[in-house]
């Protein structure tokens, strides 16, 4: 493991080999691991966690919860939360899929009841029970070594005395002003002087770092049943939402078998429905169908395949992504070779699909850190709010 690492360290010290990194996560190496998040804070949070002989799965949650600070559109304890893991020692892969379920009283009736005639993007009725800290709990419970507590220092020392706005954050936020200055609470929180912080000011959140302090000192059940459950509840009563007690105290991370195809002879692994990963292997699969071309991956004819691709795998997952406690989701037909055929051809190489639409698969009985530990343990791990 030593010697890789160095590797990688060399390599980024060569000017004459050096990637352009200008728009790549930011990246840690230690000699007791990797952890690369978006943010170079969060990423050495998890690195210190590794050097105190933490676990990868410890690491991936310090980080996590720092970015959920720093990253407040993305990701953050009011998310769901995926991820992958690579038992080193085994040779096992475990899939968690943490993305909390909506109220049981968030019914199509109550929704008509408001005028609506699909699902809302915004607003109280949007908000499912967050997974975040529950998918935390259980990949700790499994994976972790270091005391729960231990792991939230560095995020609740970023929330207390506040950290420097990085500019793609800064941006997003910028564009989210208006929307934030609409709600008496939001403008509270997420501004300063009725503006959102520019580009290296620093903003500071002491509501989230005292709910991390529940959290670190607590156990996470006081997000799903002691005082923040409460505080949601209380939010939820306020603007006409329909989650009760029940539907925070009954939640709990489902561990899943992931799904998999081979692409160019490497083995690639998402997880399985209701996550959307079936999207990602479906486009390798319709991508596989073309012979890479010969001007490289950043040529024009290579990314209007993939764009081509993309649009049609996502029409699939619209049409066909559920529950599959409640739908049957024909993802072996979706993930088949054959199928990527029938779709391969959809593709014109002169002509861009304006209006993809779903396909016809066989039918069958069917946002992102990584950290890596000492012993070559592996965490894949998605964070997410759906939308800022």
């Amino acid at each position: 493991m030593h010697r890789s690492l160095t590797a990688v360290l060399i390599t980024l010290t060569l000017p004459a080999f050096a990637q352009d990194r200008t728009n790549a996560r930011s990246m840690v190496v230690s000699p007791y691991g990797i952890v690369a998040t978006s943010q170079v804070q969060a990423s050495q949070a998890g690195a210190e966690i590794l050097s105190r002989g933490g676990s990868a799965i410890d690491a991936a949650i310090a980080a996590n919860a720092a970015l959920g600070v720093m990253e407040p559109d993305m990701n953050g304890i009011g998310g769901d939360l995926f991820a992958i893991y690579w038992d080193a020692k085994t040779g096992k892969l475990y899939g968690l899929n943490s993305s909390g379920w909506a109220p049981k009283a968030l019914t199509i009736e109550h929704l008509k009841s408001k005028g609506q005639t699909t699902m809302p993007g915004a607003g109280i009725d949007s908000v499912t029970v967050p997974g975040a800290v529950e998918g935390w709990n259980e990949l700790h419970k499994r994976f972790g070594r270091l005391a729960w507590k231990d792991l939230f220092a560095p995020a609740i020392f970023y929330a207390e005395n506040g950290f420097a706005v990085q500019e793609m954050i800064g941006a997003d936020w910028k564009a989210s002003q208006p929307k934030l200055q609409h709600d008496p609470e939001s403008r509270r929180v997420f501004l300063i002087h009725d503006q959102a912080p520019q580009m290296g000011e620093l903003f500071k959140n002491p509501d989230v770092a005292r709910a991390l302090g529940l959290i670190a000192s607590e156990g996470p059940q006081v997000f799903y049943s002691g005082e923040i459950a409460q505080a949601i509840l209380a939010t939820e009563r306020e603007y006409g939402g329909t989650m009760r007690a029940d539907d925070l105290k009954e939640f709990s991370g489902e561990w899943v078998e992931p799904i998999s195809i081979t692409y160019r002879g490497w083995k690639v692994y998402e997880l399985p429905p209701n996550v959307q990963g079936m999207a990602a292997l479906e486009m390798l699969n319709i991508m596989e169908q073309f012979r890479p071309a010969k001007a490289g991956p950043l040529s024009g004819e290579e990314i209007h395949k993939r764009i081509e691709a993309m649009k049609l795998a996502y029409a699939d997952l619209a049409r066909y992504n559920a529950d599959p406690r409640f739908a049957a989701v024909p993802v072996a037909g979706l993930l088949s070779k054959g199928y990527a055929q029938q779709r391969a051809q959809l593709i014109d190489p002169q002509k861009a699909n304006c209006n993809p639409q779903a396909g016809q698969p066989p039918s069958s009985d069917t946002t992102y850190l990584t950290a890596v530990d000492r012993e070559g343990n592996i965490v894949s791990l998605i964070q997410s709010n759906f939308s800022s």
